[in-house]
């Protein structure tokens, strides 16, 4: 068996490669005119190191986030959106309120598509199905010229009420594809998201089509590249929800990708949970280009079936672009190790949200970059060192970070030093993924101090004991292969795949047999998906209700029984809901009807805990030389001591110490002492 992670970041490629022998790994350098071309290299460097052939590798996963970052970024395909009459303005209306009312400041996200793009046709479904106006050819025509004229690469094509007839979405698709050709992208809220919510659905689908050219199109390069060297096995994506599915259906909803490199990261934060029996774990993956957090107890991340991406002010929940597929409950921060530090017109420091990624990227790197990124400070305060970089992959000039940080930084705050600048960008860094996770725990109602930290990422290492610090959190866990997390924790995920169908009536009116032919088609379909890509004959299907008081805004989800057992479980589903609900708000309504909105279908191979890595062997402690790191809070350099990962024992080193391996750095702070799990985890603990 041979399988090979490759994990697409803003800023570096992530590959490894799993054999009976344990993990193998490298990172590049993303190639982001071309992402794959940094993917199929890294590959071939690993294969031959391996001695190994493209013909032997049994299957490739993959996941990225290039689509999150082209959303954060802006980075997009030039895009159109297609709507009812009368609702072009829905996509900046929103929710008609303010997530704050008390702050006078707020910032909202733009909306990805400029109104000039955001087009109309005098076509009308009823909330019921029925059609009051359909849309007329001539109008269609004149539609698909102004696309042409306006050079658009992507449309997205929302009609209201689609999600109960979707005829005249596909009928406008139909046309403009015969009229545009296939060189313009088309896709359609009905099968992106066809559930009830306009503007999640009409958000939805626009940030499909948004980054679905770019999307389909590296990963049809990538696998090309992949077959013509000899690859003959299965390629497989990882979804937002930690599931893997198909290529095809990858580049049909890229979207359903958006968190998809991130969701590699929790997945090991689970499974790294489970090894070491932590109820309670904050997973902080930081990469290149940016930060992503999510909580996870009893091993189980936290899951949802709408999030937001590119949140625009303080990390809130409600300023972001929201999107209607299933993901682990994740927040994304541009507070990476490629996150550009500026001074705004008012003097105050600001690090992020714009990336330098991979081309030109930080200053360090001899690409061309001029911009004072995080990387670059950490090489200022000696954090992390020139040598061996990225496993000697990259050539680091600390001279260039010290310049950039210098002329951007120290001379337009007026700072005494630059060891002091760099150190304000990584301090003001801390404190925004501090944050963040602050705010997500109170969004969840969580108390962040009862959680263990478990970081990963090329830079969860070095952040971490002082965000573990500003949260009030004791104890720090940096996975063995910490710097390509994502990339293994692809290894360790089942295939999946979910559904959603809209319903919006009254429990005790429904159609039971029509609602139960359609979950049982659904479940058909979505175990026909999984079946194509799993190794397993056994599927686990589950259904799940999404269930409200009439009249209400939010829904709360029960599990609904499959098979001979869905009736019965349909008529508990009141007495469930109230009981629930009680637990939940403190009280019922009892005169209100319990309205049924939505069944979500998910089919999911079996949960796999095994892992192949050998037993890690365990030397004594190796001897450490020492390394001057600047401490923002002493105003001076402190001496770390400095050892290698693989040098690292059971007993336990008290900070300040720093620890090497190839692909990240552990800072352990003074105050904290580190350990070695038997696993080859480092654990430090907060004195």
């Amino acid at each position: 068996m041979v399988r090979i992670a490759i994990d697409i970041g803003g800023t570096f490629t992530d590959v490894v490669v799993e054999t009976t022998d344990g993990l193998s790994s490298t990172k590049i350098l993303t190639t982001s005119s071309h992402p794959e071309q940094a993917a199929v290299e890294g590959a071939a460097q690993l294969l031959s190191d391996l001695s190994l052939e493209y013909g032997d590798i049994t299957s490739i996963v993959h996941g990225t986030t290039l689509a999150t970052n082209a959303l954060i970024e802006r980075k997009g395909a030039k895009t159109a959106f297609v709507t009812t009459e009368g609702f072009r303005d829905v996509l900046e209306m929103r929710h008609e309120k303010r997530f704050d009312q008390y702050a006078l400041d707020i910032e909202l996200p733009e909306a990805l598509i400029p109104r000039p793009l955001r087009l109309t046709l005098a076509e009308r479904t009823l909330s019921d199905g029925s059609v009051l106006h359909a849309p007329q050819e001539d109008e269609v025509a004149a539609l698909a010229e102004c696309l042409r004229q306006n050079e658009v690469e992507a449309v997205a094509v929302g009609f209201l009420h689609s999600y109960k007839n979707a005829s005249h979405e596909r009928y406008v698709a139909e046309r403009l594809r015969a009229l545009l050709g296939n060189a313009v992208t088309i896709c359609l809220s009905s099968e992106v998201a066809g559930e009830i919510r306009e503007y999640e659905r009409f958000s939805t689908v626009c940030a499909n089509a948004y980054v679905r050219p770019l999307v389909s199109r590296y990963l049809e390069r990538m696998e090309s590249e992949f077959r013509r060297r000899g690859f003959k096995g299965s390629f497989l994506m990882m979804q937002s929800d930690g599931g893997l599915t198909t290529l095809e259906l990858a580049s049909r909803f890229p979207i359903r990708l958006v968190e998809s490199g991130p969701a590699g990261g929790v997945a090991l934060g689970s499974h790294v949970a489970k090894e070491l029996e932590a109820d309670k774990v904050l997973s902080l993956d930081i990469g290149g280009t940016t930060a992503k957090i999510c909580f996870i107890e009893n091993g189980q991340p936290q899951t949802t079936r709408k999030f937001e991406v590119a949140r625009a002010w303080r990390d809130a929940k409600g300023s972001g672009l929201p999107v209607r597929v299933p993901t682990v409950e994740l927040v994304e921060i541009g507070a990476g190790g490629g996150s550009i530090a500026s001074v705004d017109r008012l003097g105050r420091l600001k690090v992020g949200p714009t990336s330098a990624g991979s081309d030109p990227g930080p200053a360090a790197y001899c690409r061309g970059g001029t911009d004072a990124t995080i990387t670059d400070a950490h090489l200022v305060v000696g954090n992390i060192a020139a040598e061996g970089f990225a496993g000697g992959m990259i050539e680091i000039a600390p001279e260039r970070a010290r310049s950039a940080v210098s002329d951007k930084i120290q001379g337009e705050l007026g700072a005494d030093d630059t060891e002091t600048s760099a150190a304000g960008i990584i301090e003001l860094a801390d404190e925004t993924m501090a944050n963040a996770a602050r705010v997500h725990g109170v969004e969840l109602g969580l108390d962040i101090s009862d959680f263990n930290l478990l970081v990963s990422g090329g830079g969860g290492g070095i952040h971490a004991a002082r965000i573990a610090e500003k949260l009030g959190i004791h104890r720090i866990v940096v996975p063995k292969n910490a710097g390509v997390g994502s990339a293994v924790g692809f290894l360790r995920s089942p295939v999946a795949f979910e559904i959603a169908l809209s319903v919006m009536d009254a429990i005790d009116t429904l159609d039971t047999d029509e609602l139960k032919k359609r979950v049982d088609e659904a479940c058909e379909t979505v175990r026909r998906v999984v079946e194509a890509a799993a190794n397993t004959g056994t599927i686990n299907i589950t259904v799940n209700a999404e269930l409200r008081y009439l009249g209400q805004g939010l829904e709360m989800s029960l599990p609904l029984s499959v098979g001979t057992g869905f009736c019965d479980s349909l008529e508990s589903l009141t007495t469930e809901y109230r009981k629930r609900y009680r637990a939940q708000f403190g009280f019922e309504l009892d005169d209100i009807p319990i309205e049924l909105v939505s069944v979500a279908v998910s089919a999911r191979e079996p949960y796999s805990a095994e892992d192949s890595q050998k037993p890690e062997e365990r030397p004594n402690n190796g001897s450490t030389s020492l390394r001057d790191v600047f401490d923002l809070k002493q105003g001076e350099k402190l001496k770390y001591r400095e050892i290698g990962r693989e040098k690292l024992n059971g007993g336990t080193m008290t900070g300040p110490v720093v620890v090497t391996e190839a692909q990240t750095t552990t800072l352990v702070r003074p105050g904290w002492n580190i350990q070695q799990s038997k696993h080859g985890h480092l654990i430090l603990e907060r004195q």
